[in-house]
Order: C-alpha cells, then structure tokens, then sequence
C-alpha cells in the first residue's frame, strides 16, 4: 500500500470554504478511482492561515497513475484552488506503508 500525501495552506478566513471544497470535490474525485484506499484531510489552524493536509491510501502506483495522471509524484490541482491556496507546492510524498492497524470503537 502507498501512502500519498499532499500539504497546502490557506488565509485562515478561507480555511472554512475550502474544507467544503475539498470534501465536496477532491474527496469524491480521489475516492472514485479504482485502487483507493482511503481520504482523510487534516487542518490545523496556525495564527493566521490554515494548513491541510490530504493523506491517501492506495493499492499501487498504477491506481495512482489513473488518478494523477503520467508524473507520478506531481501534485494534482483544480482550477478552485486558484482562489484559496497561498501557494502551490509542485510534488507530493510518496510513503509504502509497512504496518498499520486499524483500531475499532465501540
């Protein structure tokens, strides 16, 4: 399994909008592709912008491939971001995961 993470930050006084935008369009455009795993967004809000991160789960990097395209490492953008993000980081991080467990609760 390869773990694929991806960082951007906003102004925080957009943080709420794009966390909408993100589970409204990323989450469903990630989770739609054959080989995910799993999506989880993190935020975590520092003075005045707000940092997320996308962690996703996936089966290979050809799963990853039909999702990003022909680079593999290149990060994926949509035009919405144009109005939120500070920046735009070129890469992700690419990680095998060698262990894991999943604790349930009751």
């Amino acid at each position: 399994m390869i773990a694929r993470i991806w960082n951007g930050r906003t102004p925080l006084e957009k943080a709420d909008a794009y966390h909408t935008f993100l589970n409204e369009r990323a989450v469903p455009d990630y989770s739609g592709v054959d080989g995910c795993l799993g999506v989880y967004i993190l935020r975590r809000d520092s003075n005045d912008v707000a940092i997320f991160q996308t962690l996703t789960f996936w089966t290979s990097e050809k799963a990853i491939l039909s999702f990003a395209g022909n680079e593999l490492l290149k990060a994926k953008y949509y035009p919405e971001d144009a109005e939120f993000l500070l920046e735009f980081e070129p890469n992700v991080q690419h990680f095998e995961v060698t262990e894991g467990v999943r604790l349930e609760t009751a």
